[in-house]
């Protein structure tokens, strides 16, 4: 039996990217503009010799169910729900932003095992960003 990963964070900090490198091809779009990733994808995915599904979503944002960013969230909730495992983003390059902490304290909530993700650490004057990701306390 496979397990389920699901990628979550605001929009641009490198889900999909991150979700086209555990499939190890590039079926998500990718593009620095906000809000291109809309929906749930998930494959199969590998790391090393693990086996599992990933789950690609929108960026997380705070809007009213009607709008589109609501609906996108309602589908990134969903993978919150489907998922044995949450890989929370950041983006350690801008270093945390409100948004940030307001979904941290969400996937916290959901009682699922969580692994932070720091993206874009390679980056000139992400050391700040990773070491700011701490107080998240996701681990």
């Amino acid at each position: 039996m496979t397990f389920k990963v699901a990628i979550i964070g605001r929009p641009n900090v490198g889900k999909s990217t991150l979700f086209n490198r555990l499939v190890g091809r590039k079926l998500a779009l990718v593009d620095d503009t906000p809000g291109v990733t809309r929906d749930r994808r998930v494959h199969a995915a590998k790391l090393y010799d693990l086996h599992f599904d990933v789950i690609d979503t929108a960026g997380f944002e705070d809007a009213g169910a009607s709008t589109l960013p609501g609906r996108m969230r309602v589908q990134t909730e969903i993978a919150i729900r489907e998922a044995d495992l949450i890989f929370f983003t950041i983006d350690a390059k801008s270093g945390l932003l409100p948004d940030d902490r307001t979904f941290a304290e969400i996937v916290r909530k959901s009682g699922k095992p969580v692994v932070l993700v720091a993206n874009k650490a390679e980056a000139k004057g992400a050391q700040g960003g990773m070491l700011e990701a701490w107080e998240l306390g996701l681990g």
